[in-house]
């Protein structure tokens, strides 16, 4: 990866169904650093990451990865990318190992690599003893856990993460958040983590952006004291500049 954001949106606008449901948002996702992504339930947030990740083209704007335009980014910058939105990656028919296994082949890697690569992934989030059983069968919890796994097998260097605490227990927090703080640390990775709850990711993050109604309202510092009375102040606020336009 370069050293130019991991990740750069500039002036995103999209329309659903012609709902819109993006206007005008511009974001950057810097290595190093988790960027957290707040808002109410239907304020944009899975749409804006499914086009940051080309899973979608927006009507209006940009999105550039690892400084080239994602339609044109090539194998070699994807292959560096870890990503779950909405539901986890895992086919149920599969054992654990066996959907870990398979991300990490699919992002590139050789058998021995991506044999050992599982291994520590699995461990990292507590899986070992639900290796070799189908993900059909594993709790909702362990279920998110696998996921969580085949989206960090790779080391990738830009990860993106839809409400990635869901159904996780406080441990399991716990332990994200670690596997997130080091993977900026030791290779710079640049983290955007989506979220309604504001308590979880504010103690993982670097910065917070608040996005409301289809766009970027403002931004909250971490650790800032009232922190969720301020995001409901910002929310509020543009809620009342809407209705006075």
């Amino acid at each position: 990866m370069t050293t130019r954001a991991g990740i750069k949106a500039e002036r995103i606008s999209k329309a659903l169904d012609g709902l819109p449901v993006l206007d005008d948002v511009s974001l950057d996702v810097e290595p190093s650093q988790v960027h957290a992504l707040i808002g109410l339930n239907g304020a944009g947030k899975t749409t804006l990451m499914r086009i940051l990740l080309g899973m979608l083209k927006p009507d209006r704007g940009s999105v550039m990865l690892a400084g080239s335009p994602v339609s044109g980014a090539g194998a070699l910058p994807w292959s560096r990318v870890g990503q779950m939105l909405e539901t986890p990656f895992a086919y149920p028919e599969l054992s654990a190992r066996e959907n870990v296994y398979s991300s990490a082949r699919l992002h590139g890697m050789d058998r021995k690599t991506a044999d050992v690569s599982t291994g520590h992934a699995l461990a990292a989030l507590g899986l070992d003893q639900y290796a070799a059983k189908r993900t059909g069968t594993l709790s909702l919890g362990n279920r998110q856990r696998v996921g969580l796994a085949a989206a960090l097998v790779h080391a990738p260097n830009v990860i993106v993460l839809d409400e990635p605490t869901n159904s996780l227990d406080p441990r399991g927090v716990l332990v994200l958040r670690r596997l997130l703080r080091d993977a900026c640390r030791d290779r710079r990775a640049a983290v955007l983590v989506s979220s309604h709850h504001l308590d979880e990711v504010a103690r993982m993050a670097d910065r917070i952006s608040v996005l409301h109604r289809g766009r970027i309202i403002g931004t909250l510092l971490p650790g800032t004291a009232d922190l969720e009375r301020r995001f409901f102040d910002l929310v509020l606020e543009s809620d009342v500049q809407g209705q006075e336009q």
